[in-house]
């Protein structure tokens, strides 16, 4: 069982920075596939980046390629997201999910999900 927390979230700018961070339970998080999506008002939840266990191999939707980091620190049971350069179009509600298959992370068919946390970008 693992339970996955964010933070991080807020109103930002357009242009501006955010750091998303996922607290996980459990003692094998280091054997998870982590990932991120969104989910803006009316629209279908957004792959946006997957991490394998060891952090070693990314994998990126084209709407954010180039703009966002995921990373992670499994001695710390934490992954991130670094967001930049912001679009008004990136406000949603952002969540975090585990598999301990990352194929099954980019498909959004992950068995843990966090409640998420709202990212505004103002224009």
């Amino acid at each position: 069982q693992v339970q996955l927390v964010e933070s991080g979230g807020g109103l930002v700018q357009a242009g501006g920075s955010l750091r998303l961070s996922c607290a996980a339970s459990g003692r094998t998080f280091g054997t998870y596939g982590m990932g991120w999506f969104r989910q803006a008002p009316g629209k279908e939840r957004e792959f946006l980046a997957v991490i394998n266990a060891s952090g070693g191999v990314t994998r990126y939707s084209d709407s954010v390629k180039g703009r966002f980091t995921i990373s992670r620190e499994n001695a710390k049971n934490m992954v991130y997201l670094q967001m930049n350069s912001l679009k008004p179009e990136d406000t949603a509600v952002y969540y975090c999910a585990a598999d301990t298959l990352s194929a099954k992370v980019v498909t959004g068919n992950c068995a843990y999900w966090g409640q998420g946390t709202q990212v505004t970008v103002s224009s």
